[in-house]
């Protein structure tokens, strides 16, 4: 019993228990097959319905409740939102099953914009329980077996189609087992003391009567995000904490005495929170490189978007036949798992990324534009599904790079806002492409010409990001040869320099 308690009260515990929810509620057998499954005879919807009515409905949705979701899930503590995640994921899964119609597949789509919005609880959640020491190897975890949900999922989809082991509905009832073993696990996960904003705690020094400017993260961490957007004062805090140490009366002690953490959770209004937010967010995308960064991921993402929502519709025209689909497991397979591939080994690449980064997003948005004028104009097949992997490959490479670039310039604690603000801007702009191309009250424009968009659409950023490296690079050689050592130092001395 002894040792049961221990391990609950180890950092393994809660992230053992989230990877298992995660890994459950990503096993989706029949997402490689659902263009299928809604315009066959199961539901007896048109491809246009699909791609024009339904669809567009999911976009919509994830912009309207991500900030309330992103909100609430720091208000209630995370696990309240996980658990309403697989919830709506359950009824979701519950509504493809069985219910039919153009209205009931929007309804279907609205409930599944909510799944997606909250996945922000499930990134944020790992974060606010386990010690700062071990958030690489917890995010490592809890990333990881996502993609390998998907995969099984995947893999599972393409046997049970291959072999006609079940039927595209007994699928769905499969997937509603396998989110109820995630729903029962997600009840289990130990419920955080604290978040960032909302159930924050001040530090408050012993004995002197004054509060330290500073809060303490999910993990008990001290963070100083009040005094980090005005740095000036930082000597104030340090000329007290000097006075304090000199004011001791016991002449033993030799620093002030330790501190104890006061929570502000439910006395904090919602207008100092949202102040918060905002300098925060100030301070985050004060960093021009970070700027640049972000404003690509938001634009790429938005791009990326599009193109897993409508693939299966582009597979679907260039090869109109009932048995279009029978490889689209196998192929969402082979690249989620050499997209695993592609960004495991960006931790193993000596680049500076600070340096080559913005031509590196220019260079590879420019091959994957060139992918999908690919798959575009194909009539094969196979060169559609080469070309799909090959897009995606990119992407998570691309986006590897960009999360790690932007992580380098900021704190944990702001991890999610960043993250966060930068998917809030991809939805804005698909949601305004999902307008203006795909939805029927828009231009409603066939598969083809979409395509040609998005492939356009990543041109332009291609075009963009490599005359934004040139640039950078040209400047870095400018400044380096304006410092260089050979106009400051007389001739001859880098000679005996060792």
């Amino acid at each position: 019993m002894e040792a049961v308690k221990r391990w609950m009260s180890d950092w393994r515990y809660p992230t053992t228990l989230l990877c298992i929810y995660g890994f459950f509620s990503t096993v989706k057998p029949l997402e490689p097959f659902v263009i299928a499954y809604l315009t066959g005879p199961d539901k007896n919807l048109t491809t246009e319905q699909v791609n024009n009515q339904i669809f567009p409905v999911w976009t919509y949705s994830y912009l309207s409740v991500l900030v309330p979701v992103f909100l609430l899930t720091d208000w209630l503590r995370y696990k309240p939102v996980v658990v309403f995640q697989c919830v709506m994921l359950f009824i979701t899964s519950a509504m493809l099953r069985w219910v039919t119609g153009v209205p009931a597949m929007q309804a279907m789509q609205f409930f599944y914009g909510m799944v997606t919005a909250s996945d922000v609880a499930y990134f944020s959640y790992i974060y606010s329980v386990v010690d700062l020491k071990q958030y690489r190897k917890a995010t490592s975890y809890s990333r990881s077996v996502q993609l390998l949900g998907y995969t099984v999922g995947s893999v599972l989809g393409q046997l049970l189609v291959s072999f006609k082991l079940m039927s595209y509905n007994n699928m769905m009832v499969f997937t509603l087992v396998l989110t109820a073993i995630a729903l029962v696990t997600s009840f289990f996960l130990p419920m955080p003391k604290q978040s960032m904003f909302f159930h924050r705690k001040h530090a408050a020094t012993k004995g002197t009567g004054t509060d330290v400017d500073g809060t303490v993260d999910g993990t008990g961490h001290t963070s100083n995000s009040n005094i980090s957007v005005e740095e000036m004062r930082d000597d104030d805090v340090e000329k007290r904490g000097e006075t304090e140490k000199t004011n001791k009366k016991e002449p033993h002690e030799k620093g002030p005495e330790v501190q104890d953490f006061v929570e502000t959770s439910g006395t904090d209004s919602c207008t100092k929170v949202l102040v918060q937010l905002w300098r925060d967010f100030r301070q985050c995308y004060s960093s021009k490189q970070l700027l640049y960064w972000s404003v690509w991921w938001a634009m790429a993402t938005c791009g990326y978007n599009q193109i897993i929502n409508y693939i299966q519709v582009l597979w679907e025209h260039v090869q109109p036949s009932q048995d279009f689909s029978i490889y689209n497991g196998g192929v969402e397979a082979v690249s989620f798992l050499m997209s695993a591939a592609t960004a495991y080994g960006i931790g193993f690449t000596e680049v500076r990324w600070e340096h080559w980064g913005e031509l590196a997003l220019g260079g590879f948005s420019g091959l994957g534009a060139a992918a999908l004028f690919l798959i575009t104009f194909t009539g094969s097949i196979w060169v559609c599904y080469a070309g799909y992997v090959i897009f995606k490959c990119l992407y998570m490479l691309l986006i590897t790079i960009a999360m790690y670039q932007i992580a380098a310039d900021l704190s944990m604690e702001r991890y999610a806002l960043v993250f966060g603000a930068n998917n809030f801007g991809a939805l804005v702009l698909q949601s305004i492409i999902t307008a203006i191309v795909v939805d029927s009250r828009g231009l409603g424009l066939t598969i083809i010409p979409q395509f040609i968009i998005y492939a356009s659409y990543f041109s332009v950023i291609a075009v963009v990001f490599l005359l934004r490296g040139l640039f950078t690079i040209w400047t870095a050689k400018k400044h380096k040869k304006e410092n260089s050592p050979d106009k400051n130092v007389s001739p001859g001395f880098e000679e005996h320099r060792f």
